[in-house]
């Protein structure tokens, strides 16, 4: 008993260490020493999102993947501002790339979903909810939002 305790508590620590910095980042984003990220196109592309500055945010983070083309981060990015853009079939096209390059990329997952859903597939948007649901052993915050989504999404089409 006191041993399954001690391991409990170990396991807390461990994440609750180990947590921030895996998700400070969004992942694994390439950064310089200071801390800023080492491609100023992707620093002008993470200023385009939060300023939901869609075409701003695809012009800088194409830049980004033509630079990097293995960059599972920019790939999603660029997709998720395609998407915001309204251009899904560009976005569903990076979604994949960021996913063949790093098939746990917990947030591609919940973005692609989103954009199934967008697309009314809501098939596929499951699909991903439960990658999601494997990935995220202990619950994450791309399992909450995608499967708040679906169910929303559930009920929008249920009501029609």
């Amino acid at each position: 008993m006191l041993k399954s305790t001690l391991l409990a508590g170990a396991l807390v620590v461990a994440i609750g260490l180990c947590g921030p910095l895996a998700f400070a980042a969004g992942g694994n984003e390439a950064q310089t020493p200071g801390g800023a990220p080492a491609d100023p196109n992707y620093a002008a592309g993470k200023q385009a999102l939060e300023a939901k500055n869609w075409q701003g945010a695809v012009d800088a983070f194409t830049k980004v993947v033509a630079k990097d083309p293995g960059n599972a981060n920019a790939h999603n990015f660029l997709a998720y501002s395609y998407r915001k853009a309204g251009k899904l079939d560009m976005a569903f096209r990076h979604y994949d790339e960021a996913l063949r390059l790093d098939p746990k990329h917990r947030g591609a997952h919940e973005y692609i979903g989103e954009a199934y859903l967008m697309a009314g597939n809501l098939a596929k948007a499951e699909e991903h909810l439960r990658a999601l649901d494997r990935l995220c052993a202990f619950g994450c915050e791309e399992y909450s939002d995608l499967k708040k989504a679906v169910a929303e999404y559930r009920r929008k089409t249920a009501v029609k």
